[in-house]
Formats: C-alpha cells, structure tokens, sequence
C-alpha cells in the first residue's frame, strides 16, 4: 500500500500549500471504487503554525484487497506538504482481516517487499512489521526537512 507525499522547497511554498488545501477541498464528492463515501476532512494544514495534518484509515475500503488509506492506494493520491512543516499522521487501522502500520519511506521505483529505514526521523508508527490490529493505531509526529518525492507505506 502507497500513498505519495511531495515535500517541495521553501521557494514555492505558498503554491503547493494551496494545492494541498485544494486536494482537500476537492475530495468533498469523493467516492471509492466500491461507491462508498470519503470522508473529506482527513487533510488539514494550518500554515501559521506550518503543520500538515492527516488522518490516515488503513483499510477503509476493500480496494486492493483492504491495503489502502482512506480508500486510496497505488499513488491514486498525491499530498504535497512544504519543506521544514510538522507533520502528523493520525494512523488508525479499520481493517478487521489484516494488520497495518505506517511509514514514509523515500519514493522508489517499486514498493519494497518490507519494512525499510523512514525518510525522516520518527516518521514510522514503530511495530513496522508486526502491525496494528482492527482498531488500534498511533500517531506519527516528524518534520519534512528534506525535499523530495516520498510514500506513505505499510510494510
């Protein structure tokens, strides 16, 4: 499972801070594959604060056999947060068949077949492997020092 996040430079900050509120605002209608609804508020950025909010559901829908976030999988979904922003993913996995964590890893030309070092510090939910059951989740705090192209993976 993969969702992208794009840390830009601070040069073009304001740009892609708009792009990522207007991704929010776009996925209002939203709907899966399956027809089931999106909750349109699982992005939040508050830019006076600089922090990029995100709840992520691992396994809300059944697409791509439940190893999806919020309903999205395979890059169906970019996030572009500015460099040097706190973010926090809220993680919580609905899945009842199968455990899911959280990482960001840096973008790569396939997904890799496990856990693998995070992109940023502390930017993993910890138990990479072993998972969260059905209803359990944590929160992953870290800041996007880095530019570059990156993924919201489960291992």
């Amino acid at each position: 499972m993969r969702l992208p996040i794009n840390v830009m430079l601070p040069g073009v900050r304001g740009l892609f801070v708009t792009g990522a509120l207007l991704l929010g605002a776009a996925r209002t209608d939203a709907q899966t594959a399956n027809g089931a609804r999106i909750d349109p508020t699982w992005l939040r950025a508050d830019a006076a604060n600089k922090t990029a909010e995100l709840k992520l559901v691992g396994g809300l829908t059944d697409l791509n056999g439940g190893m999806n976030f919020d309903g999205f999988s395979r890059g169906a979904v970019v996030v572009t947060v500015p460099q040097g922003w706190n973010v926090v993913l809220h993680f919580k996995n609905q899945d009842p068949n199968l455990p899911h964590s959280v990482e960001v890893i840096p973008d790569a030309d396939g997904v890799p077949g496990g856990p693998v070092p995070p992109a940023f510090e502390h930017a993993t939910t910890g138990r990479v492997e072993q998972g969260f059951s059905a209803g359990q989740g944590a929160d992953v705090r870290f800041v996007a020092g880095k530019a570059g192209a990156f993924l919201i993976f489960c291992a």
